[in-house]
């Protein structure tokens, strides 16, 4: 590997240390529905976003999203060796991208087929503290 590619690696490593995240990939539901959660809890503190998810009526969705929030919460405790409770946490970026799509076929009427896409998604939170975002 020659002097700069390594440099690079090495200043993405760093910047990799500083960034709290969890990443759910292949959820079985369709991307417009987790995408309705996601701008719901995008900017807000953790603690409020956990509660907003705990009592959302897309039950499904809402378990999905809430134990992965938690996963980026405990990220973010492992790496800072800090207490969530202490920092003021906030949902800083959440993202929902098309996952694989399933084709299925559908008896219809007359010989025919209905096609069915059983759609899925990848979603990627990241944590921040308010402190560092001023900054």
């Amino acid at each position: 590997m020659g002097k700069r590619k390594r440099l690079a690696a090495e200043k993405r490593k760093e910047d990799m240390k500083s960034i709290y995240i969890a990443r759910l990939n292949n959820v079985p539901t369709s991307p417009r529905k987790m995408r309705l959660l996601a701008d719901m809890i995008r900017g807000v503190e953790v603690s409020r976003a956990l509660g907003m998810l705990k009592f959302s009526t897309k039950r499904d969705s809402a378990l999905r999203l809430e134990k992965l929030l938690r996963s980026a919460i405990n990220n973010w405790e492992q790496k800072t060796n800090q207490k969530a409770e202490d920092a003021t946490l906030y949902v800083s970026m959440i993202k929902v991208d098309e996952g694989r799509t399933l084709k299925r076929l559908r008896p219809a009427p007359q010989g025919r087929g209905y096609r069915i896409r059983k759609r899925s998604n990848h979603v990627t939170i990241q944590v921040d503290t308010k402190d560092e975002a001023k900054k």
